[in-house]
């Protein structure tokens, strides 16, 4: 059976275990968790660990342990893409067989000046692959592979508009361009992946930051060909430092639960922090997380970004 009509509304956190939370992750998190809590619904938790390099056993352990310690709770086992690339090469296949997937020799610097000399601006998002290999034939593509080129695997897009409403943004319209489905080292790319796995997972509600608004339209559009549900978006405004970037852990030392601790910054702080940044402050002694269920109301989460902490130290 169908998870999500095994269940009802279904939310999930998914990071990517490639260093520990900030507590701009864990801010996101909590709305997710909260959303999911007070509809009474299941709450899920999956490791995006793609990046080969940068993810590890170590950081996926920081960040659980993290979100445990703040007070949230999960149904089920954590689960792993890594653990998952026969879904995504069904996937692929399933597209492939259409007509529409193909090989992409370009390397980002190529891409990056094909996009700088063009008169004209490719579909999509800025930074839309600008189409080079799509027309390829078959001699030009057997040249690139004699060359030692592996080539990655990109969607072909009919470059059409989708339009969607967030439930924080209102409505949003993006074009979708040829979108990266596996990399050219053989690992699947996440707007594929994390299409797959909502689905698999009966996720109906997707809540993430904001900065992955402009890749909702081509994972809408891969869910249509592959003939998935839709899930609900909450796109959240992130954390951002005095300058106004976003907030990340290379832009300050002390930004973690491991680095404010290390400074005398206890959880209840922390957390007093997170619910006051969401209109629902802690109020009275001893309330948890947990507290906050009953009174959140999604449409009245703050839309504006939201200014880091006063204990965050943001020197370098």
């Amino acid at each position: 059976m169908n998870a999500a009509r095994m269940f009802g509304m279904t939310g999930r956190f998914a990071p990517s275990p490639t260093g520990d939370l900030h507590v701009g992750n864990l801010r996101t998190a909590v709305v997710a968790w909260l959303s999911a809590r007070s509809q009474g619904e299941r709450f899920l938790v999956r490791m995006e660990d793609l990046d080969r390099v940068q993810s590890s056993t170590a950081h996926e352990q920081s960040q659980i342990r993290d979100l445990a310690i703040i007070g949230l709770d999960w149904d089920g086992e954590v689960v792993r893409q890594s653990e998952r690339f026969d879904r995504y090469d069904q996937a692929i296949a399933d597209l492939d067989a259409r007509g529409l997937v193909y090989e992409c020799y370009c390397t980002r610097r190529e891409i990056r000046e094909e996009i700088e000399s063009s008169a004209q601006a490719p579909h999509g998002p800025p930074g839309s692959y600008p189409g080079t290999c799509r027309e390829l034939r078959e001699p030009e593509r057997a040249e690139r592979r004699a060359a030692g080129r592996e080539p990655a695997l990109r969607l072909r897009s009919d470059h059409r508009t989708v339009t969607f409403t967030d439930r924080l943004v209102g409505q949003v319209s993006g074009v979708v361009d040829d979108v990266v489905l596996r990399r050219n080292d053989g690992v699947p790319a996440y707007n594929l992946a994390v299409v797959v796995d909502d689905a698999a997972q009966g996720v109906t509600e997707v809540v993430r930051g904001d900065d992955l608004l402009s890749s909702t339209p081509r994972q809408i559009h891969l869910q249509e060909l592959l003939g998935l549900a839709r899930p609900g978006y909450v796109h959240v405004p992130l954390v951002v430092d005095r300058s106004g970037e976003r907030l990340a852990k290379r832009r300050g030392r002390h930004v973690t639960i491991a680095d404010l601790g290390a400074r005398g910054v206890g959880v209840e702080e922390i957390v007093g922090w997170l619910a006051s940044s969401l209109g629902l402050p802690l109020d009275a002694p001893n309330l948890t997380l947990s507290d906050l269920v009953s009174r959140f109301v999604a449409d009245d989460l703050p839309r504006e970004p939201c200014a880091a902490p006063p204990f965050v130290d943001e020197r370098a």
